[in-house]
Parts: structure tokens; C-alpha cells; sequence
């Protein structure tokens, strides 16, 4: 294969939200893209063409930023939706025909895999999908969009998931072989590993707010803790931005009323996100739903041990890598017995477990394996 072209609804472009799977898809096109030649589509409010150093890239108009807000069950933006799948099948077929590619790598299953699809059936080029934990568990069993995704992923030659289970069930939903692959992202490579060995802890919180990423359960598992629980705590940081920003903002308002140090700030850059997982002691991944977030591989790259919910993969990997400890259910009253256990403890004694899981991460790695695979 010489020339790979990349169909993706999270590519950074300036707008907030755009930058956290955004900058996995970014940092993933550039090591790819020294084996060989990428076209990558990504959303924006304006159709436009423009260069990453030797990757050429084609932005399809969209009503609205990020893509991830959009919700297929929500009539109310159909609208949107549709205009969305008109502008990136017009501009990917347009390119296609001209660019002559050799095949598709859709990030992630819908939109992108419908894309890619329906360029197949046109033009019959291959193509392969990366599925999200958000792709398949929050569409699989929906009317008329859980029967779109199944021959999507179906249709595919290729199928590949951020996570384990994940991987699983998407060769449950179409009947073919799925491989597991992480999503990962370059992260400020080695440096010296710096926590703080005994409380005050700082604690930081980084991603969307939404149902499924649990964010209103660590509020909740917050507001639980007592006086004497928060003083072994020098500050919580919270950073993200979404749906529930209303939600976010009133528990953020009564815990400052408490007299509790929370900080509460909007989506941050990756280097932004490199000095605040440097500065935390321990990241906080309080969601219901989840396979591996390109968060949890950033807190491994920095040294910083998770406190997280048993969900996707996450029980298998902090206890098979004692990378970071693990709440007993997903709950607010579980969620906040983890942090009072790791409020105990020391941060540094995860750090063989940390080390360990971080090899499993490597962007350059994944680049290699996924080459590899759609090349038999």
C-alpha cells in the first residue's frame, strides 16, 4: 500500500473539544505517514484544503463542533446529522476519485465507517475501521442504526478496537475477527517521575463531561468526602467540556461553598494536559462506559496512577499491572471509597506496574502492527 486515506470526526481544528481525540488522530497520521502517503478528512465549520508537513489534509463542513454531540436518537438534530453525512461523503468521494487511494482507514465506525463503505461499494476501494467504545455500546442495540453499524463493520476488511472486550463484541456484532489495538498518543516522552509521597494529594480530572465518562458521579463521590478526608487533598483539578456543563458548574459552585479546593477549567491542549498529569498524583476515570481512553495511556506515559471505575477494560488492566486502584462498582459511594484509599496510600507504588503497561502504548508500535495487518 502506498497511499492511505484517513476519514476521521476528531482531528484538532481550533474548536474546544476537537483537541483531546483529536490529538491522538493527529499524533497517530504523523508516524504513519512516515511509511506511507496520507490523505485525512476532518470536520470543520468551512470545506477547505491545507497541509501537515507532508499530509494532506481536506476538511468537510459540518453544522456543529465536536461531532460528538451529535446524537443519532435525538431528532432534533437530524438536520445537523444529515448535512454532516452529505458534506463528508461529497468531499472524501470527490478526493477519492482525483487521489488515487489505496485504501481507507475510517476512525471511528459512524460516521467515518459509513463513509468509507459506501466508497467501497462505489469505487471499490478497502477499507478498515477503528472502533470506539462510544461507537458500538451506546449504538449496537439502537433501531435502524444498530443494523447501519453491523454492516458496517460487516462490510469492512479490516477491523480493529481501542480496547479489549471491545474488540470482542464488535466481532460479536458482525460475525468477523476484530483485533485489538490501542489508542495512544505521543506524550511529552521520558522524563524524571515526580509524586508526592505522602498527602496533601493533587487529584485531576481530564475529559468529557458526559454521562458516560461518570462525571457526575465523581462530583457526587466528591461532595461525600468528609473534612478530615479533604484535608489529605490539596487540590482537585477538573478540565473538559459537554453536555453536562450545567450539571458540572452548580456541584463545582457547592463545593467552593464547602470551602473545598476544586478548580474547575475547559478543554485543554496536549501540552496543557502534559503539565497537568505531571502535576497530578493520581487521574481520576470515574466512567460508566469506557474501553481504554487515550487519557488512561496518557496517565501511564507521565507516571500518574488512576483511580478509576470497573468498566471495559479497566478492571484487567490495573489488576493485572497494578497501574492505579480500582473502585468496587460504579457508583458515587465506591467512587469515593477508592480515593479515600488512595488518599492512604502512595502514589510511587504503582510505579512498576506503570512502566510495565506504558510499553503496551507506543504509537509507533501500533503504526507497525496496524501496517502489518491490513497489508496480509
Amino acid at each position: 500500500m502506498r497511499h492511505l486515506g484517513i476519514i476521521t470526526t476528531s482531528f484538532p481544528s481550533g474548536v474546544p473539544g476537537s483537541e483531546a481525540a483529536g490529538s491522538f488522530v493527529h499524533d497517530f497520521a504523523q508516524e504513519i505517514s512516515k511509511h506511507v502517503k496520507v490523505t485525512l478528512f476532518a470536520p470543520d465549520y468551512k470545506n477547505c484544503h491545507e497541509t501537515m508537513g507532508n499530509i494532506s489534509i481536506y476538511r468537510y463542513a459540518v453544522p456543529k463542533l465536536p461531532l460528538s454531540i451529535l446524537n443519532p436518537i435525538n431528532p432534533f438534530q437530524w438536520s445537523a446529522i444529515i448535512k454532516t453525512l452529505k458534506s463528508g461523503y461529497k468531499i472524501t468521494s470527490n478526493v477519492v476519485l482525483k487521489g488515487k487511494i489505496d485504501h481507507i482507514l475510517a476512525l471511528w465506525a459512524i460516521p467515518s465507517g459509513y463513509w468509507a463503505m459506501k466508497l467501497k461499494d462505489a469505487y471499490g476501494i478497502s477499507y478498515s475501521v477503528w472502533a470506539l467504545g462510544s461507537d458500538i455500546w451506546s449504538m449496537r442495540d439502537k433501531p435502524i442504526v444498530g443494523s447501519l453499524l453491523n454492516k458496517i463493520l460487516a462490510t469492512a476488511d479490516q477491523r480493529f478496537a481501542d480496547g479489549l472486550q471491545l474488540a470482542r463484541d464488535v466481532g460479536d456484532i458482525c460475525g468477523y475477527d476484530c483485533m485489538f489495538m490501542p489508542s495512544s498518543r505521543i506524550f511529552g516522552g521520558e522524563r524524571p517521575i515526580n509524586k508526592n509521597t505522602a498527602p496533601p494529594y493533587n487529584l485531576a480530572y481530564l475529559g468529557r463531561w458526559h454521562r458516560n465518562k461518570g462525571i457526575d458521579i465523581l462530583l457526587e463521590s466528591l461532595r461525600d468526602l468528609s473534612d478530615q478526608e479533604w484535608d489529605l487533598i490539596r487540590e482537585v483539578r477538573i478540565y473538559g467540556g459537554g453536555p453536562l456543563e450545567v450539571h458540572v458548574n452548580d456541584a463545582v459552585t457547592a463545593l467552593h461553598e464547602n470551602n473545598r479546593p476544586v478548580t474547575l477549567g475547559g478543554y485543554i491542549s496536549k501540552e496543557e494536559a502534559i503539565k497537568l498529569l505531571d502535576w497530578a498524583d493520581y487521574l481520576l476515570i470515574p466512567s460508566r462506559i469506557e474501553s481504554i481512553p487515550v487519557v488512561f495511556s496518557d496517565a501511564m506515559q507521565s507516571g500518574t496512577p488512576v483511580i478509576a471505575s470497573p468498566t471495559g477494560d479497566l478492571p484487567e488492566l490495573l489488576r493485572d499491572r497494578k497501574c492505579g486502584i480500582l473502585a468496587d462498582a460504579i457508583s458515587a459511594k465506591a467512587f469515593s471509597k477508592a480515593i479515600r484509599m488512595a488518599l492512604s496510600g502512595n502514589p510511587n507504588e504503582y510505579y512498576d506496574g506503570i512502566t510495565d503497561i506504558k510499553n503496551s502504548f507506543d504509537i509507533k508500535s501500533t503504526v507497525i502492527n496496524y501496517l502489518a495487518a491490513i497489508e496480509k
